[in-house]
């Protein structure tokens, strides 16, 4: 009997979903919450990290390169290595693993060991995250995925919102090796909590290599891959110099930047949950509508943001709105592969993590040959190019 099965047998509601099924989605949206807070916590932690290793800030910029790059390798391969493992048997490896990397981030002796143990949470992200964005259809009927998924991903808005932040203040406190050894505490607890809440998931049917290119092959999953391309690489490539936007086009002091970032991660959450509603009842009218109004304020920043004021209501509705992305792409996923949804998530992570890093890069190439200005045109044209693309696909 599969999970789906085991939630509706004996009720006479088909569509029910008993207390500990929805107790058991929190659980894995708190495991996306600790390893997007793992991920970027060395953001937090720059400097403080390089004062006590003795490397530059730039070097230490790259603990997140690297395990984001590691985790773009592990998404779509960990479900083919784990052949038909227990999902939940491996989904509390993937945060011991984190737990051991960040046991040994706070007693490193040394930058490299810092490094390899980055590559450990790399894999630790990436093979989580192909597993737990489409756990929805595991734990709840198909009427509730929509829903499901989009508390899964609330974990991940929020770890941008407290997690991160938390982490950074137990560091200035204590000291950056005391943040690493308290995060690891909360993987610890994590494991535990997920060991009672999540009930075991076979492997509905194991992922090979072919599966892989299967998935591509089809349309519908193609167009969400490249959704996500478009989205998160004209995202990130904007949001890596969303300090300079906001204090040279909008004239925000530096004292302000990270309360409005705050407000910006609030505004996400809000937007992650009701995007996630709209989703489950029309996926692609979803994207287009929420695609276009980013699109909108990103290349209207430059032209309405030129004071304080208009510079924070456009960023929290940027956060309102890309917020809502994420989860309406996965969404999208989930219906174009209802028969390989680790296969199909795989990928999709692997393209989030590629996305970041070369938006990031691209973004800077275009700051350093023109302006900030021209990173907003440029993240506009890619998100709108997003709503064109699903505009145009089959329905799924």
């Amino acid at each position: 009997m599969t999970v789906i099965e085991s939630v509706s047998a004996g009720t006479d509601r088909p569509d029910r979903v008993p207390l500990k099924n929805w107790i058991a989605v929190i659980a894995v949206a708190l495991g996306t919450f600790l390893v997007v807070t793992v991920e970027n916590l060395p953001m937090g932690l720059l400097t403080a990290i390089g004062d006590g290793l003795h490397v530059t800030d730039g070097e230490v910029g790259l603990m997140v390169t690297v395990s984001g790059l590691v985790a773009a390798v592990t998404a779509p391969l960990l479900p083919v290595a784990i052949r038909g493992l227990d999902r939940r048997v491996v989904l509390l490896g993937l945060i011991l693993l984190a737990l051991v990397a960040n046991v040994v981030s706070a007693v490193t002796p040394t930058y490299a060991v810092l490094m390899v143990a980055r590559l450990f949470v790399g894999v630790s992200i990436g093979g989580f995250w192909s597993l737990a964005a489409g756990l929805g259809v595991r734990l709840v009927p198909e009427s509730h995925v929509a829903k499901a998924t989009s508390l899964i991903f609330f974990g991940a808005m929020a770890a941008n919102v407290l997690g991160v932040p938390a982490g950074t203040l137990v560091g200035e406190l204590t000291g950056w090796r005391i943040a690493f050894g308290a995060v690891a505490a909360v993987a610890l607890l994590l494991v535990i909590a997920l060991s009672v809440l999540l009930p075991k998931m076979p492997a509905t049917e194991p992922v090979r290599l072919r599966t892989l290119g299967e998935q591509l092959r089809t349309p519908a999953v193609r167009i969400g891959v490249v959704a996500t391309f478009l989205l998160v690489s004209g995202h990130y490539g904007a949001f890596t110099f969303v300090s300079p936007i906001l204090q040279d086009i909008s004239g925000v002091g530096p004292a302000f930047v990270g309360p409005l970032l705050l407000a910006y991660g609030v505004a996400g959450m809000v937007g992650n949950l009701i995007a996630g509603s709209w989703a489950g009842r029309n996926v692609r009218g979803t994207i287009v509508v929420v695609s276009v109004a980013l699109a909108v304020i990103l290349a209207a920043f430059p032209f309405l943001g030129g004071n304080a004021v208009t510079g924070s209501i456009l960023l929290i509705a940027w956060g309102f709105a890309f917020g809502g992305l994420p989860v309406s792409v996965q969404t999208w996923i989930i219906k174009a592969a209802p028969q390989g949804i680790e296969a199909a998530t795989g990928l999709n992570t692997c393209m989030f993590n590629l996305a970041i890093a070369l938006g990031a890069l691209f973004a800077s190439l275009i700051v350093g040959a023109v302006a900030v200005t021209g990173v907003l045109w440029v993240a506009a044209g890619l998100v709108i190019l997003t709503s064109l693309v699903v505009s145009a696909a089959k329905r799924v």
